[in-house]
């Protein structure tokens, strides 16, 4: 149980809102900021404006899945209010709370470095990357079908990356009767594409891989998906781009050549935000139990 522990979240979408149900099933005291326009009840729970008072006596604060525009913009999608975190946020932080999001811009690393704060990244941990690799292949699929004219069976897709994420999709991918080709980097990655029945290449053969598919999905956040890859795609293919953005394709060229090109970052908030939710409150739930038996086993 987290009895005691106070949980300040800021900002957010739909799944802070299993966080919020789930917070308070383990006896959480939870605070509430950017919820000024949610109409869904959850007792006990205080909503107060967006300022460092009510930071004051906070064990964790909970951020957005992108915990901060480069600017620091907090996201919020229940309120029509502005929302930054300041040094004046941080300074009312007690030193030794945390603040957690999926994953942190270079701002909100900087800002925690500079009044060390710790900053739990959630998307880093491999257990809730994986999870969240499945709402990611099944909206991926979802766009697919929508922005093509064929079946995913017997289509020829291309996965770029085969992490945690690209694996999921490329076995989901696989299991709808599409032929998959892979792109790795390492070799270790090139034999396990090969044991599970996908057809392999390394990375620095891409565009002479590209000249046959049907849809290409990059999972790779850094430019891999050139100009040159995209003159080689037949004009029928599409390409999803599940990097975080800016993505990993020249968007601008496969517009001029007329191939469409979809960037989808963040998919499973968008189409399955409840288990997404559910995901990142299990994971925020089981550090802070962690950490609250670690100081209480401390002499």
């Amino acid at each position: 149980m987290l009895t005691g522990v106070q949980v300040v979240l800021a900002g957010g979408d739909a799944r802070q809102l299993e966080v919020i149900r789930r917070l308070t099933e383990l006896d959480a005291s939870v605070t509430i900021a950017g919820f000024d326009r949610l109409d869904m009840p959850f007792p006990g729970v205080v909503k107060a404006e967006w300022s460092p008072d009510i930071l004051a006596e906070a064990d964790a604060l909970l951020l957005p899945a992108v915990g901060t525009e480069d600017d620091g913009t907090v996201s919020a999608v229940f309120t029509d209010r502005e929302m930054k975190l300041t040094d004046a946020h941080l300074s009312a932080l007690p030193k030794s709370s945390k603040i957690y999001c999926g994953m942190a811009k270079p701002f909100l690393r900087k800002l925690c470095e500079k009044h060390h704060t710790d900053l739990v990244e959630l998307f880093e941990r491999d257990d809730v990357a994986i999870y969240n690799s499945i709402p990611t292949a099944e909206g991926a699929v979802m766009m697919a079908i929508q922005n093509t004219d064929i079946t995913i069976h017997g289509s020829q897709c291309m996965v770029l990356g085969l992490g945690r994420t690209g694996l999921t999709l490329a076995r989901t991918l696989q299991g709808l009767g599409a032929k998959i080709k892979a792109g790795v980097r390492r070799e270790d990655s090139f034999a396990r594409a090969f044991e599970m029945g996908f057809e392999p290449f390394y990375m620095p053969d891409l565009a002479r891989q590209s000249g046959n598919i049907d849809l290409l999905f990059n999972t790779i956040p850094t430019m891999i998906v050139t100009a040159q890859v995209i003159a080689q795609l037949p004009l029928r293919a599409c390409i999803i781009d599940l990097a975080s953005k800016p993505g990993g394709t020249d968007f601008r060229f496969a517009e001029k050549r007329g191939i469409k090109a979809l960037l989808a970052p963040g998919l499973p908030g968008i189409v399955a935000p409840k288990t997404a939710g559910r995901i990142i409150a299990n994971s925020l739930t089981q550090i802070i139990l962690e950490d609250k038996g670690q100081r209480g086993s401390a002499p």
